[in-house]
């Protein structure tokens, strides 16, 4: 797994050996030797991991990541530090700064390589939902970078699982103070209760009794409503290697007991802030994907969706024996409306047209906008006759009830006209069928508006 390691230390023997390392496992080492110049790589996004000294002239560590942190365009990026600094006090200030991990000099290999790939995994996982959402800035959505800065990472839910009374009672009390915190002291059913709790953190103790710790959290990630869920593992300390073996299958944090009370809060709003970033993240995805076949106006689908999935389905009808019918629908004299009434009232009328054409369809048909104030409707499995009974009742639906407009100040008549046909042919090309359609449009609006007109093929 390669990924940029950016190891930031003034003392070059300090440097050499963290490359040499991190080089041995094919990992792509950048260095600096002050904070200043760590930033400037971070900001020109050059690295993927940064391995931090606290100990430094002019900036120290802290303050780096603090400014890391609480800049929108590094926030991201994960920070360990690796300093000779082992008093509580210590690491805790760099968990408040924003670090990841707080790593005690000496490092074990065993203990750098696997906490730095645990991070790379997380890191590549962000970077691709991040490149993913720059379509939701390009169509006007809001990045979520500066309200990640801003979260606290408290008022988070979090279910803990621990079967050992006084450790779940003491560390749910701790928790309790910023989240709200489930308890959960039957290793068997941790698994439903997480899956359906809408949880921001696991907390699972690997010392429980009878039951695999480790088995759980492999599990909770394949599962897909827990596998984006962030684990915080907690273990004794002859427990070390077993964490390891955590990181490797997809725990995010670790702690050792006994248990530091801001340590836990610490690392447990890290993770809570981390996953409602990507969780943003996914949800600006979902949002531009939506927006991207969607008409903003009606919530109908667009033309180039109709344009997509229409060949599917005529591929589908002309593969299975089945029909397919097509109708497209002009709004009568729209031009008159935004005319007469001014264009807010214009779209006024398109967006109840949509939603009374929405009444009068079918789950599995198709409506879309296809351009100004002409639709589209696909009615897959079904024949000219039963389409154009659908079509019938649509136009009397239009036309049978006034429409309100300027906030429903007034009223008025609208009446529509539909071309109908259905693809017959095996092999037919969409294109013809929407030619024949229009043309049976024309021919309604032809010989007096409000009216259905067919055209078989």
């Amino acid at each position: 797994m390669s990924a940029r390691i950016l190891v930031v230390d003034d003392v070059p023997a300090n440097v050499k050996l963290l490359e040499a390392r991190l080089s041995a496992e094919y990992f792509d080492v950048m260095t600096a030797a002050n904070g200043a110049e760590a930033l400037a790589i971070s900001r020109r996004a050059e690295c993927d991991i940064i391995l931090l000294d606290v100990m430094m002239p002019d900036m120290d560590g802290f303050e780096v990541c603090r400014r890391l942190k609480t800049d929108p365009a590094t926030h991201h990026i994960p920070v360990v530090m690796v300093t000779a600094l082992d008093s509580p006090a210590d690491r805790n200030r760099g968990l408040e700064a924003g670090a990841d991990d707080f790593l005690t000099k000496p490092v074990s290999d065993v203990v750098l390589i696997a906490r730095v790939r645990s991070l790379t995994r997380l890191k590549m996982m962000t970077d691709e939902l991040r490149m993913r959402a720059i379509t939701s800035l390009e169509i006007g959505m809001q990045a979520p970078e500066r309200s990640a800065v801003a979260d606290t990472g408290k008022g988070g839910r979090i279910l803990l699982v621990d079967d050992r009374q006084s450790s779940y009672e003491r560390l749910a009390t701790i928790l309790a103070a910023e989240h709200t915190v489930d308890v959960e002291p039957n290793p068997t059913e941790a698994l439903f209760h997480a899956a359906e709790g809408n949880y921001d953190l696991l907390i699972v103790s690997l010392d429980l009794n009878n039951f695999d710790g480790l088995r759980l959290c492999s599990q909770a990630r394949s599962l897909e409503r827990t596998r984006h869920v962030p684990i915080l593992a907690i273990a004794d300390p002859e427990n070390s290697t077993r964490l390891l073996r955590g990181l490797e299958i997809g725990v995010n944090d670790y702690l050792l007991r006994p248990i530091d009370k801001t340590e836990l809060l610490a690392r447990a709003r890290t993770q809570i802030r981390r996953r409602r970033y990507t969780d943003h993240l996914r949800d600006n995805v979902q949002n531009s994907i939506e927006m991207a076949i969607t008409d903003a106006l009606t919530g109908l689908h667009n033309r180039r969706y109709m344009e997509t999935h229409l060949a599917t389905l005529a591929e589908q009808a002309s593969t299975r024996g089945k029909p397919l019918a097509l109708m497209i629908l002009d709004i009568d004299y729209f031009k008159s409306i935004n005319d007469n009434y001014g264009h807010d009232a214009g779209d006024d009328v398109l967006r109840e047209f949509a939603v009374r054409v929405r009444k009068s369809i079918r789950g599995i048909d198709l409506a879309c906008r296809y351009g100004g104030e002409e639709f589209v409707i696909v009615m897959p499995e079904t024949d000219l006759h039963v389409a154009g009974m659908v079509a019938e009742r649509l136009r009397r639906s239009i036309a049978g009830e006034p429409f309100a407009i300027h906030k429903g100040a007034k009223r008025i008549e609208v009446t529509i006209s539909i071309g109908l046909t259905t693809l017959e042919r095996k092999g037919e090309s969409v294109a013809d069928v929407l030619k024949r359609a229009d043309t049976a449009l024309y021919r309604a609006k032809h010989d007096g508006r409000n009216r259905v007109v067919s055209q078989a093929a």
